[in-house]
């Protein structure tokens, strides 16, 4: 079942030269448009299936806002439309209206009457809210002496204590520390699971690709791309990472998923293998293993410093270990056309079972964000079995030595 079905959506606003243009225009009986259409949106389609939970994520000004507000229906299209298929809860914003001279109770009451929940149910709720906010006694006390922090608690709480069939977040999460953040998104997979339709806006790599299925990416109000979490964001740091003379290309890759490619081409990434100890190439790695990371680099201009960094991820894209050569101090300087250089990083395997995947950059300082030489995500996929090491969960092997002492 569709939740949210926008089509052929777009937002303009109109732009006068002057005041008088736009009092004319109002006042004057002459049909003449003094006006021009600046449009922050055009043409944006997609759906949202019911348990389904899609991402949306772009640049400053790319009109995320806006269209989350058009879905929650603050403000008005100028064409298109958009169809909702259930109860909507919407974090657009941090406080959601509290009122400032008012006790955290009282706004959670003011609050919960908006979302459609009774006077009795929030008093019956109350106790669960404030467990769930951990904000102690200041749930007596005005909001105006709330850190921003305490007020994002409040919000979500009283937002989802009810789970509602879309429940729409902005940027508005990122506020609240590291802890509550884990609740929130406890409480966000909760819902999942019992069939809630979810819209988050985020700039947080790592929350899109834990929690979503799907990323939209939004560049100047229009739709550029949208595919699995793991594509879309690679895709999108690539072009942050952009300049006049990079290029971002999208290609296969051997094992079909989406490779994103970048960089201004100074330097260039040849080969990117996975060793054993015997230098053979391996694909299928024991967990523990020691291995060798071995990387060819071709150098195409003189440049002055160079970087290169990896970063391994798991099969949802999300990262699990990344370091490059300015940490660990041994950047290279003065490099000269046609060099060719040969990295080998040696360290031991110890990952769970799975399918992983190896990013490679070069750059300057500790970011390609400074200067892209070439940046090649899926450089190598490898997959880690376990066939001598005991049982366990997780991506990481961490073997515990156990000491049990019984008393009496």
């Amino acid at each position: 079942m569709v939740a949210i079905s926008v089509e052929n959506l777009g937002k303009a606003y109109k732009q006068y030269n002057s005041h008088w243009q736009r009092l004319a225009e109002w006042f004057l009986p002459s049909k003449k448009i003094r006006h021009e259409l600046k449009w922050v949106l055009e043409d944006i389609n997609f759906t949202v299936q019911q348990g389904e939970s899609v991402g949306i994520i772009g640049m400053n000004g790319a009109g995320k806002s806006t269209l989350l507000k058009i879905i929650v229906g603050t403000i008005k299209p100028t064409n298109g439309h958009v169809n909702i298929n259930g109860k909507v809860t919407a974090l657009l914003e941090l406080g959601m209206g509290f009122h400032p001279d008012f006790t955290g109770r009282q706004n959670v009451i003011m609050s919960g009457l908006l979302l459609g929940i009774t006077e009795k149910e929030l008093i019956s709720l109350m106790p669960s809210i404030e467990e769930f906010a951990e904000i102690g006694d200041y749930i007596d006390q005005p909001v105006r002496v709330y850190s921003s922090g305490m007020q994002m608690r409040l919000a979500f709480s009283v937002a989802t204590i009810k789970r509602p069939d879309i429940l729409i977040v902005d940027e508005a999460m990122s506020v609240g520390d590291t802890y509550f953040q884990h609740k929130s998104f406890e409480r966000i997979k909760q819902f999942r699971k019992e069939g809630t339709a979810l819209l988050l806006v985020s700039h947080d790599k790592a929350a899109i690709q834990a929690i979503c299925d799907r990323a939209i990416l939004l560049e100047s109000g229009r739709v550029i791309m949208q595919g699995s979490p793991e594509q879309v964001m690679d895709f999108y740091n690539a072009k942050i990472a952009e300049r006049e003379d990079d290029n971002v290309l999208l290609k296969v890759a051997t094992d079909g998923r989406q490779q994103t490619i970048s960089g201004s081409g100074e330097a260039t990434i040849e080969k990117v293998s996975l060793l054993n100890q015997q230098l053979e190439k391996i694909e299928l790695i024991e967990v523990g293993q020691a291995v060798i990371l071995s990387i060819d680099v071709n150098i195409n201009d003189d440049i002055d410093d160079l970087v290169l960094g990896y970063l391994i991820k798991d099969r949802l894209g999300q990262s699990v270990f990344g370091t490059n050569t300015y940490r660990l101090k041994q950047g290279l300087n003065n490099l000269h056309k046609n060099e060719i250089i040969n990295y080998q990083f040696d360290f031991n395997l110890d990952l769970g079972e799975g399918s992983y995947s190896i990013a490679v950059a070069l750059h300057t300082a500790d970011t390609h964000l400074s200067k892209n030489y070439h940046w090649c995500d899926l450089s190598l996929v490898f997959k880690m079995i376990n066939t001598n090491k005991q049982d366990f969960i997780g991506v990481a092997w961490l073997p515990p030595k156990l000491r049990c002492t019984r008393n009496g």
